[in-house]
């Protein structure tokens, strides 16, 4: 599941990146980005779970 991306999105972030940057430092970027979009699209969806939640099927503590 992808998201949108307008252009003007895409040359803000162009924009920020430092003169040095690299393809794979603007990959990285754009990959961050997507994933932190659809963490909040999840959240905001109800499709989250409580940590307690999750560290108690792995066995790990509270």
């Amino acid at each position: 599941m992808s998201t949108v991306m307008k252009k003007e999105e895409a040359h803000r972030l162009v924009e920020q990146m430092p003169e040095n940057a690299t393809w794979d430092d603007l990959m990285h970027r754009i990959y961050v980005r997507e994933a932190i979009e659809k963490g909040l699209a999840d959240s905001a969806a109800g499709r989250t779970k409580d940590v307690a939640e999750v560290r108690a099927k792995y066995g790990l503590p509270k």
